[in-house]
């Protein structure tokens, strides 16, 4: 994991002790393996790709590219005579793309009644964590991914947002607003976006701080073909009691103080404008709902686990938490 984020290439090259490329390792199949019940102190080889593509030294690169687009891969390592890494390659290098034009929704206009009293007379994403506010750095982490274009759902004391935030063009980029006229659900606001959208859309709760690879995200998303992504944290939850199990009236058996773990929503997600149509105007919707909705229609909903840094600043805890946490 630290090779991939680090390396800057969403990419690990597995090599055995005679240096010789045995497997390829990414951001997604680390995620795969999370969903299909491995740990994180699994041994790579459980995790890895043993069947990469790759291609040979003195290629054509007109190849390169045609294969790199036809199989939908954003990397490719080239090898020697004997299967020694002598370069990697990459899409975007071809491409040359650093501006990524998806649109981002900030979902801004929460009352964040369990935050009270702060956010008596303060919206909850404009509280301050590590001196900025908490719709600042999550604006600033987009602009780090290559977003550009963003859209701020705003209700709840709206005016502190607009007016600190305004248009964008301090930090470089636009930011439109979507005015809710009452509360219309973290779904039920994606209506007042506009119809001319062409590309996936990042919609975040905007009391959400996750160290989360947007890219990885959308690279994810990109791959299972979805109509929509949910990111999911791993929550675990300990009993300390001993729990009793029973068959009717019998005792069948004591499990001592056992943990559980469940998939939670995360608040952030991936969805093709396409589905936008399935939310009616005016009307409050949640994503929960939508993300139903999209299954009940024959679409595909794709379930991305964080296993990075991630807190939902929902309670007067966590704000202290992520204040003791965060150092942006």
């Amino acid at each position: 994991m630290r090779v991939i984020e680090e390396g800057a290439v969403q990419l690990a090259l597995v090599l055995n002790e005679a240096g010789r490329l045995v497997g390829t390792l990414t951001d997604g199949d680390i995620r795969r393996g999370i969903l299909n019940g491995l740990s994180l102190n699994e041994p790579v080889q459980r995790l890895m790709n043993p069947h990469f593509r790759y291609v040979e030294k003195n290629h054509n690169k007109s190849i390169v590219l045609e294969t790199l687009r036809s199989e939908l891969l954003r990397q490719i390592p080239v090898i020697d005579e004997q299967g020694c890494v002598v370069d990697l390659y990459l899409l975007e290098e071809f491409l040359a793309p650093s501006h990524l034009p998806n649109p981002v929704v900030i979902m801004a206009g929460g009352k964040g009644t369990r935050l009270r009293p702060y956010t008596e007379t303060c919206p909850k994403p404009m509280l301050l964590v590590d001196g900025k506010p908490l719709l600042e750095i999550l604006l600033l982490q987009c602009i780090d991914s290559g977003f550009s274009k963003f859209f701020f759902s705003v209700n709840y004391l709206k005016q502190q947002i607009i007016d600190y935030f305004q248009d964008g063009s301090q930090w470089g980029v636009i930011i439109e607003y979507l005015n809710e006229d009452k509360p219309l659900g973290t779904a039920g606001s994606l209506s007042l976006l506009p119809y001319n959208l062409q590309d996936p859309i990042l919609i975040l709760n905007g009391d959400v701080l996750t160290k989360l690879n947007i890219r990885h995200l959308l690279n994810f998303h990109l791959d299972h073909q979805a109509m929509a992504t949910l990111c999911v944290r791993e929550h675990e939850i300990s009993v300390p009691f001993g729990v009793v199990q029973t068959k009717g009236v019998e005792l069948d058996g004591f499990d001592e103080k056992p943990s559980y773990k469940f998939l939670v929503n995360a608040g952030i997600y991936i969805l093709c404008p396409e589905m936008l149509d399935l939310i009616p105007a005016s009307h409050f919707m949640d994503m929960p709902t939508l993300l139903e909705e999209i299954q009940a229609a024959g679409h595909s909903v794709a379930v991305c686990p964080i296993h990075e840094y991630w807190l939902d600043i929902g309670r007067p805890d966590s704000l202290h938490q992520a204040c003791k946490d965060w150092i942006t």
